[in-house]
This record gives C-alpha cells, structure tokens and sequence, in this order.
C-alpha cells in the first residue's frame, strides 16, 4: 500500500494538529508549506498542499 495513508494525529489544545512524519514524507510535506483545509460536514475534512490547488488553477486558469 504505498501510494495510501492512514495514521492518527491528536489534536492540540490550540486546535493544532501534527502531521505524522510517514504522512509528511509520503507527500513531500516541508516546514512553511501552506496547506488547504477542506470540508464537508458528511463527508469530513481534507487537507491538501497549497501547490496542488495552484497547479489545478493554472490549467484551469493559464497565463497569457
């Protein structure tokens, strides 16, 4: 199973979340990357690198 995740995170009293370092690794997660939290109140919560999003934008969106 090398291409999924799962593990647990605990969830700080600031509402901080640590990332588990196989996470972190497996999806090139470095400190001061920007990540998108996303949600859905059935389906839960995603987090997504930032320059996903971005790369997603500029096909949708491309530079002239």
């Amino acid at each position: 199973m090398k291409d999924k995740y799962v593990g647990i995170a605990k969830v700080g009293e600031k509402g901080q979340i640590v990332i588990p370092k196989e996470a972190r690794d497996m999806f090139g997660i470095e400190p001061g990357d920007s990540i998108v939290v996303l949600g859905d109140i059935k389906r839960g919560i995603a987090l997504l690198k930032a320059d996903v999003i971005e790369d997603q934008i500029d096909k949708l969106m491309p530079k002239k």
